[in-house]
């Protein structure tokens, strides 16, 4: 496809006769003999039960991630690890509920494929090779003929933007499909059995709070952080503005209702690549609190894939605490990260790499 041409998904006329949407298998992990067998050999002669602490518990789960056999653990790889950072633009920035402006987004991707961005020199430097995914900025990127991408820009647009949702559902549920059906997509083609999931979008967050309070139950005043605004009368139109989406969309109440009526199209992306990763078995290593609302409608989607989800940092965003308190997941660090693209996941890496190391000696 030329790097310059975009196309934008159209909504079916009929939405009536759309079949159910189809999601993959995803096979649960528990296996309690593996479990019992490997947390004896991880256990240090003359050290205390569970002396690994929270690294046995993640070397345990790469081991049940890819059905390692107890006799042969050596046998469990972390090949080719990818990072897919998916960016979508958003209708309700219009409402000012974000101090960035819209053309950020674009300014972010042109930057990553350039090569200039901070998760280029970190994915380099760990090893992962870099996807960058057009899900649905606001304006076509281009780059000037004479500086060629230095990273694979994937054209999968739904639409310009997310409609405002303030005033009416941020997406239709098949464009909603159609993205979760993209990020699937683009996942199959990818090679190795680790996938990182990374996101860019002004104004995401907004989206991921609502989904945390819709999706959760949690209190949309204590989902909605302060982000990069400390003016309390700034959080306050925000809050006030969310108020009014989550009003307006109140019926929304299912996993892909409320994605479509107040999510993201890089969110419906990064579910729809979690739930194929899963299903293929690979790991999945989750970034900030925009992937946690992602995670959030994966796992409402088909719950077995929570086994294949590392978080990989709690971020300083209270939502995101929330969130992960919600998940009952432990993410690998606490390094009070306020930024996506998937960094947390690259310096989250190491510990993945100490965990498959303690399963093969």
């Amino acid at each position: 496809m030329d790097a310059r041409t975009e196309t934008v998904v159209e909504e079916p006329r009929n939405r009536a006769s759309s079949p159910e949407p189809q999601w993959p298998q995803v096979e649960p992990t528990d296996d309690a003999e593996l479990e019992r067998y490997l947390r004896q050999q991880l256990r240090p002669e003359h050290l205390p039960e569970q002396a690994l602490g929270r690294m046995e518990t993640l070397a345990l789960q790469l081991a049940r991630i890819q059905h390692a056999s107890p006799l042969i653990f050596d046998q469990v790889r972390l090949d080719q690890p990818q990072l897919l950072v998916f960016a979508g633009d958003h209708g309700i920035a219009d409402e000012g509920v974000s101090l960035s402006e819209q053309g950020l987004t674009r300014q972010r991707v042109l930057h990553m494929l350039q090569g200039t961005s901070l998760v280029n020199s970190l994915a380099e430097q760990q090893g992962f090779n870099l996807t960058v995914v057009d899900a649905g900025v606001a304006s076509h990127i281009l780059l000037p003929d004479d500086a060629p991408s230095q990273v694979p820009l994937l054209l999968r647009k739904i639409g310009y933007g997310t409609r405002n949702m303030v005033l009416g559902p941020a997406m239709s549920v098949p464009q909603a499909i159609a993205a979760l059906n993209a990020g699937m997509d683009v996942v199959k083609h990818l090679p190795g059995n680790v996938l990182a999931l990374g996101d860019v979008g002004v104004a995401n967050t907004s989206c991921a709070a609502l989904l945390l309070s819709r999706l959760c139950g949690v209190p949309l005043s204590d989902a909605c952080g302060v982000g990069a605004g400390p003016d309390e009368v700034w959080l306050k139109h925000k809050l006030e503005k969310l108020f009014a989406a989550a009003s307006r969309h109140r019926k929304a109440v299912k996993p892909l209702d409320a994605l479509a009526a107040m999510g993201g199209f890089e969110i419906a992306m990064m579910a729809g690549a979690m739930l194929q990763a899963a299903s293929e078995r690979r790991v999945v290593l989750v970034d900030g609190f925009v992937a946690g609302a992602a995670a959030l409608v994966a796992r409402g989607l088909v719950p077995a894939v929570a086994d294949y989800l590392v978080f990989a940092h709690r971020s300083a965003d209270p939502g995101h605490r929330l969130l992960l308190i919600h998940l009952q997941a432990q993410p690998l660090l606490d390094m009070e990260l306020r930024m996506g693209q998937g960094v947390g996941t690259l310096l989250a890496w190491p510990l993945l790499q100490a965990a498959q190391r303690l399963l093969a000696h």
